[in-house]
């Protein structure tokens, strides 16, 4: 594939950039070295995030033809591979909601459990978890219901806390997560292939850890609902009663389970990093697991490579600078969210309009927020371009309207579904200096 020039054509150059890395990211290139030999006993599949329909399907075709393969899978609407929807296999693979949770996924959480009973030691489980597994296993614990969960979601999503904080209040409000998956399956050998959506590949941050233990408890749990002000009576009443404590280190029932990060968000960004020397650029890669309020990181990423442009530091110009992690929006605009444009606006604002800067951010399953839109793109003109048909800028950024912002300006990133997850992808171009 012949690379688009970084020079002359910017745009198209940082779309290559985000492909390479949502395709390092792709179950059909990373699963084959991490799968088990077929067991004596049964094998099931079972899993869910939203690479979960690809995750099925590359097992599925590189499973012997003649072992025993059968399993239940959860994916988000929409994102399952459609050769595997027109025929589908062995392991079934249904859709529910996300972020939201909705019933098909509680419906389809209880049969996941339903399908662990009756396991054996000569049996394997095969547990395919990506991100977004939180939302698509939404089985409540003792005493919640799914409209509990459907407002605790909803209310931690809106409240800036990081996905960390988010999945441990997931792991400690439901009956799967937290390693009760894994002590479900038990005595049977569990074997879980990871694909990482979270800052530090925490296996117990992914899809909130169904099969791994969990150090935290119901007191931190607690205190993260405090720390963000959010009113949840019958989610605190089972945090104060200690029903909801998850599965903890040194588990009898957890020992000898196998985990496996297959894809991670650094292993992604090192593919860019690749596409863009071989343009010869050099890249330097600032971190996969950066965190905070997406505007914040923006404005600091622009001090970066406005140092970059105009002193040469901490990197001569030429080059390119990748991040990834999970950033967050705390909304209170009446604007869509998306951390991937909000992170764009921001960065733009605080460019405003530095030549020889562009710039590319997008979430890797191709949905920024609850939008069917990746991200975006940014360049210099990006601003003089809004203001010449009437848009602000600051008042698009203070109103939480991203997505509405570079819509407008025809510069969203649109891909549809990937069929994989390992998070935020950002990329800025700096193609000289300049003071501009």
């Amino acid at each position: 594939m012949n690379t688009p020039s970084p020079r002359t054509r910017p745009r198209e150059f940082l779309r290559v950039l985000y492909d390479s890395a949502v395709a390092r990211a792709l179950p059909a290139q990373n699963t084959a070295a991490f799968l088990p030999t077929p067991p004596r006993g049964r094998t099931l599949v079972l899993g869910a995030g939203k690479a979960g329909g690809a995750m099925a399907a590359a097992v599925d075709a590189l499973w012997p033809a003649d072992a025993p393969l059968s399993g239940l899978v959860v994916a988000r609407y929409d994102h399952v591979p459609p050769a595997y929807r027109a025929n589908p296999g062995r392991i079934e693979v249904v859709e529910a909601r996300h972020p939201v949770p909705d019933e098909a996924g509680r419906r389809a959480a209880q049969r996941i459990v339903e399908l662990t009973r009756g396991l054996g030691a000569d049996d394997l489980v095969l547990c395919l978890i990506s991100g977004g597994g939180s939302a698509l296993l939404p089985l409540p614990g003792e005493g919640l219901t799914l409209a509990d969960k459907q407002a605790i979601n909803r209310a931690l999503l809106h409240s800036g806390a990081t996905i960390s904080e988010i999945n441990c209040v997931r792991r400690h409000l439901s009956a799967i997560k937290g390693g009760r998956l894994a002590v479900a399956c038990h005595p049977a050998r569990v074997v879980t292939l990871l694909i990482s959506d979270v800052p530090g590949d925490q296996p117990m941050d992914i899809a909130s850890g169904p099969t791994v233990p969990d150090p935290t408890t119901c007191a931190d749990a607690l205190a993260i609902l405090d720390r963000y002000g959010i009113n949840a009576p019958a989610a605190r009443a089972l945090l104060e009663s200690g029903a909801g404590e998850t599965i903890k280190p040194g588990d009898s029932r957890l020992a000898g389970i196998e985990t496996h990060l297959i894809a991670t968000p650094q292993m992604a960004l090192e593919a860019a990093a690749e596409v863009a020397r071989r343009a010869g650029f050099a890249t330097y890669i600032l971190g996969d697991s950066i965190e905070g309020e997406a505007r914040d990181v923006g404005t600091v990423m622009a001090g970066i490579a406005r140092q970059v442009a105009l002193r040469g530091q901490p990197f001569p110009p030429p080059c390119v600078l990748l991040s990834g992690g999970e950033t967050t929006v705390t909304v209170r605009g009446h604007g869509r969210g998306g951390r991937n444009v909000e992170f764009l606006l921001a960065l733009g604002i605080a460019l405003n309009g530095q030549p020889g800067i562009h710039a590319l951010a997008g979430d890797t399953d191709g949905v920024d927020g609850q939008e069917d839109i990746a991200g975006a793109y940014l360049a210099p003109d990006t601003l003089a371009r809004a203001w010449t048909q009437g848009i602000k800028p600051r008042e698009s950024l203070a109103n939480n309207d991203g997505h509405g912002f570079f819509e407008a300006l025809g510069d969203a990133v649109i891909t549809g579904p990937t069929l994989t997850n390992v998070n935020d992808f950002r990329a800025i171009l700096v193609t000289g200096g300049g003071a501009g």
